[in-house]
């Protein structure tokens, strides 16, 4: 058999690669950047000795038990619980919205049963089946909490009107009336002790396995059995129907001496602040915060991704469902390549969900070529 090709060093590629490694297959793993990880790429900052996420925030948390094991083969995870906040007109509050955030948002000192007839109070009850995230946010919580932790933030996120996004995005976010400012619900949450680069030097160090950086698969002269393509959908095809839109992040550094924050991560859903959050990145690692005497902190800012641009969130439109519809027949009929990850499947995946999701691959194509 002659070699796999796997376009993209992510966590989609890099556990595709093992598992294919591990039965005996020559891999070739290229990636067009110059590091490997993908968005979830992290590296000590020189100036700090702070880890930090390139792009941006990244925790992981899964109820998949499977996955858990999977990642503790490549490092060890130390506890790391997502507490995030909001700064909403000059006062902070915690998120996810809990008993805590309600009580201060309203001046009072409701119990778990007082706060959850409170705010059924305050929902829209004439909206019985939300379709769009205002719809959803309006029937969730009410107007007073919408308007000033989900309306602004939404439409500086994504760019468009809360009226004609799926109110799916919404429906994932737990509204919680005891005071757990626990950002997820999941059992199994951490941060990796040496960072997420560092899991994907251990996926991809095995000797059936090459790695290629700097190498975009468009240029790459050679024949593979088979071809695992975690790059976009869209781009494969050289955009001949169109492209499928994306949100992209600018990120703002912003350094200091000692705790910035407070916390990991601040986010500000008022309109009038250009940027949706702010992240200082010591406190995404709790064990080593202290030792680092100097810190550096990252502003987000949320546009359109334009060409050249590194994608971000599938913006998931009607008309970009459509356009993704035509692109899948177009992928079906592609002999000898596998579309995978966020970008091949044009979905947004969380870690864990991408993990699973290559395991399965991986294993549907071995079971099928297995002599």
């Amino acid at each position: 058999m002659r070699r796999i090709c796997i376009v993209g060093a992510g966590f989609s590629g890099s556990v595709i690669a093992r598992e294919l490694a591990e039965e005996g297959l020559n891999v070739l793993v290229i990636d067009e950047r110059d590091h490997i990880a993908g968005n979830c790429h992290t590296y000590r900052d020189e100036e700090s000795g702070v880890m930090v996420h390139k792009y941006g925030p990244h925790i992981f948390h899964t109820a998949n038990e499977r996955v858990w094991e999977y990642i503790n083969r490549f490092t060890e995870m130390m506890p790391y619980v997502n507490r995030v906040k909001a700064t909403v007109k000059g006062k902070v509050y915690s998120l996810p919205i809990n008993l805590h955030t309600i009580n201060q948002f309203f001046g009072t000192s409701m119990s778990p049963v007082e706060a959850k007839a409170f705010i059924e109070d305050k929902a829209r009850t004439d909206i019985k089946d939300p379709q769009s995230f205002e719809e959803q946010g309006l029937r969730f919580v009410g107007e007073e909490l919408y308007n000033a932790f989900f309306d602004g933030y939404t439409r500086k996120q994504w760019g468009v009107e809360p009226s004609i996004l799926p109110a799916s995005i919404l429906k994932r976010l737990p509204l919680r009336f005891n005071y757990d400012d626990n950002y997820f619900n999941h059992p199994y949450q951490g941060m990796p002790k040496n960072g997420y680069t560092a899991i994907m030097e251990k996926i991809l160090d095995h000797p059936s396995i090459e790695v290629r950086l700097g190498s975009a698969y468009e240029y790459i002269d050679e024949e593979f059995t088979h071809v695992f393509y975690s790059g976009p959908l869209d781009r494969y095809f050289n955009y001949d129907i169109g492209r499928l839109r994306y949100r992209t992040l600018d990120f703002e550094e912003v350094r200091g001496v000692g705790d910035m924050l407070g916390t990991a991560v601040m986010n500000h859903p008022d309109p009038e602040t250009p940027y949706t959050r702010i992240s200082e990145h010591k406190h995404f690692a709790p064990w080593e915060a202290a030792k680092f005497e100097k810190t550096v902190a990252f502003r987000e800012y949320s546009r359109f991704c334009e060409e050249g641009d590194t994608p971000y969130y599938p913006i998931r439109s009607l008309d970009d469902k459509v356009l993704l519809e035509t692109y899948e027949k177009k992928a079906q009929k592609e002999e000898g390549v596998t579309f995978v990850g966020r970008l091949g499947t044009y979905q947004y995946l969380d870690m864990d969900v991408t993990i699973q999701k290559a395991l399965d691959v991986a294993k549907a194509f071995l079971e099928k070529n297995r002599d």
